[in-house]
């Protein structure tokens, strides 16, 4: 039997979902005893409204990762029993269980994660892990779109990456007419492109993933590249979008004609041919992948090889050879690791350090057992994500704000703040055994999360290596042979690996989008000052809808997955807003983007990324945080949730009145 995900279910009640579990009694048991016992509690739970074994289980879990709970083996063997014979039972009977009312919800969340949880969290994760009945992202018709011209309407998208795919399912779903362009040979956009030595994920596998589209098969806890490529490979191919997408097509640009309302957008293929095609909604879903090179003296003259981790040249030798790595950000701390063992020198050249924190899962392979259960126990999956996504997003966001009053602000924000930066010391001293040298290399001089916090890979350990040397000495320049420090040390090396990031701060560049009145969305933004309404609408560019756009990063935690989903929500009751009232354009009006945009200075002022210590890519060149949220997931949640037209200026036939 195919996995079912709870939205599946849902749409198949007449389906007995309970025989995959009770088909054979021996692989369910022996499955059980791999498997994580909270999801399995919560099954028990939410198919026999019991709720007395949370009692018995709360004081045993300290927080959402499965390595947070010691309950005890004689109450594991009860649960696992109990379940055994719950699931029998409703194979016999395999009526579905009517979902608990909101408080109990509360009550059961609460205790699986071992804190209260604010109440507002029910019903995003209610719709998250499909609860109810029928799909709650799905778009849903008012009227019937067939007469109102929906075959004529156009949908463009550049970018099948995350998420443009996410956008193409749910465009499809809801018949809107849509095409994709993508410059890569396939899908998968920076997953697809970075293929650089142990690339892989820092947010948990089975978070990481579609909510329509979750994989119970992941084969670790925090997947790989080759394996996330392959599920945006599947995915696009479970759900028919590949004859949507034009392959190797770059849009240079798009014009919008004021007179229609339509965007013209001008592309070029593989073979240099310029095409240009019109479209009632542009909708540009191309991240952050554009490599970014730091300027240094002389790096023309180096006689070796030079390759960027973001473009990664995968006929490079590097085994036996001396090494310079440029950069310790996400890309250097894992592709470092997988290169030291292998080369003769590793020389790696670190502007800053990075707190980075170690994670029991990180290297863990998923066990055959949890992968059954998750496949085969119905809810299991849901329950399993519902944990994953507390403990790695919202549950910490409270120690992300400074304390006025608190002693130590120079290092950290508050008392939680401070505890967590004594614990990642703890963790590096053990990691580095009590090298002080390397301890006053390795500790950032501002507070937890004032970067993202890495996840490490090995990355103290390998700063250990003999073969290994951390040089927190600025360059100079790099010479034929090498590269030279400001204190006069040359490295020779025969390679340079790049692992400088992207140039994120640019947004959509270089694509050049044309608005109202012939203005560019950069003269608006300028170099490093992008603005736009909930991430996504700019004024004077309407019908645009800007996916991954500014203040929509998850530096504290979360899914950029589940950001995009929102956000997908949203854009798609903004379109049914254009078919069923025949608008030509909807264009977010001046006073609303800003107030919203004041929001987000306002709130940033008070949290990490802002503190003064903190210099990233994060903050442009007046100090103003551009790029990551300062909301937590809930509330990015609702504020994508309904899409509001009093927001937006509505045009017709009617004459256009200008943004106020």
């Amino acid at each position: 039997m195919p996995f079912l995900s709870g939205l599946e279910t849902m749409k198949h009640p007449t389906e007995n979902i309970f025989h995959a579990a009770t088909r054979d009694e021996a692989a369910l048991r022996a499955a059980l005893e791999e498997a994580d016992i909270v999801p399995a509690a919560l099954v028990l739970v939410h198919l026999t409204g019991d709720l007395a074994i949370l009692d018995e289980m709360r004081p045993h879990i300290q927080g959402g990762w499965n390595y947070m709970e010691k309950v005890p083996e004689p109450l594991r063997r009860r649960i696992r029993e109990r379940l055994v014979s719950v699931l029998k039972e409703k194979a016999a009977d395999p009526s579905l269980p009517a979902l608990p009312p909101p408080d109990v919800l509360h009550r059961i969340m609460s205790a699986s994660v071992g804190a209260q949880m604010p109440p507002e969290y029910v019903p995003l994760f209610v719709e998250e892990l499909g609860l109810a009945q029928g799909d709650p992202r799905a778009l849903r018709w008012r009227r019937d779109p067939a007469p109102l011209g929906l075959a004529d309407f156009r949908v463009l998208i550049a970018g099948a990456g995350l998420s443009g795919i996410c956008a193409a399912v749910r465009l499809k779903q809801a018949g809107i007419p849509f095409v994709i362009l993508e410059r890569n040979e396939t899908v998968g956009g920076t997953w697809h492109e970075n293929t650089y030595p142990d690339c892989g994920v820092d947010t948990p596998s089975h978070f990481y993933s579609y909510s329509f589209n979750p994989n119970p098969q992941w084969s670790r806890y925090f997947a790989k590249r080759d394996e996330i490529q392959q599920y945006i490979e599947d995915t696009t191919d479970k759900f028919g979008l590949r004859e949507h997408i034009r392959f190797g097509v770059s849009v240079q640009s798009a014009r919008l004609d004021e007179e229609s309302g339509l965007w013209l957008v001008h592309s070029v293929d593989r073979d240099g041919r310029a095409q240009a095609q019109a479209c009632n909604v542009f909708i540009t879903a191309v991240g952050h992948n554009v490599p970014a090179t730091p300027r240094i003296e002389g790096l023309r003259d180096f006689r070796g090889e030079v390759v960027h981790t973001a473009k990664w040249d995968p006929a490079i030798k590097l085994d036996g050879r001396r090494v310079a790595m440029i950069g310790t950000g996400a890309s250097g701390m894992q592709a470092g690791p997988a290169l030291a063992p292998k080369v003769e020198k590793l020389t790696i050249f670190q502007r800053s350090p990075h707190w980075a924190m170690g994670n029991p899962n990180y290297h863990r392979a998923v066990p055959d057992g949890q992968k059954w259960a998750l496949r085969h126990i119905p809810y299991f999956n849901q329950w399993a994500r519902f944990l994953i996504f507390w403990a790695a997003s919202d549950s910490f966001h409270d120690s992300l704000f400074i304390d006025p009053d608190w002693s130590q602000p120079d290092i950290s924000l508050n008392a939680k703040n401070h505890q967590m930066r004594e614990n990642i010391l703890a963790y590096m001293r053990e990691q580095l055994g009590g090298d002080e040298a390397l301890m006053r290399k390795c500790t950032p001089g501002y507070p937890p999360y004032g970067k993202r916090l890495l996840r490490d890979n090995h990355w103290f350990a390998t700063l250990k290596r003999p073969n290994v040397e951390l040089e927190t000495d600025a360059i100079a320049r790099v010479t034929a042979d090498g590269i030279l420090t400001r204190a006069g040390k040359l490295h020779e090396v025969d390679a340079i690996v790049m692992a400088t990031g992207f140039h994120a701060s640019k947004l959509l560049w270089p694509m050049e989008i044309i608005g109202r009145g012939g203005r560019s969305i950069r003269e608006r933004w300028g170099d490093d000052d992008p603005r736009a309404y909930k991430g996504m609408s700019v004024p004077g560019f309407p019908n645009l809808f800007v996916l991954a756009g500014p203040n929509t990063i998850l530096s504290h935690g979360g899914s950029a997955i589940f950001h995009s989903e929102c956000q997908v929500t949203y854009i798609l009751q903004a379109i049914r807003e254009m078919v069923e009232r025949n608008l030509r354009t909807l264009e977010v009006r001046r006073d609303v983007h800003d107030r919203y945009n004041q929001q987000i200075d306002e709130r940033h002022r008070n949290m990490v990324w802002a503190h003064p210590g903190v210099t990233s890519w994060y903050k442009n060149k007046h100090n103003r945080v551009t790029m990551t949220s300062p909301w937590r997931l809930v509330d990015f949640w609702s504020l994508t949730r309904e899409f509001d037209p009093d927001d937006y200026l509505c045009t017709t036939a009617a004459p256009y009145a200008a943004a106020a």
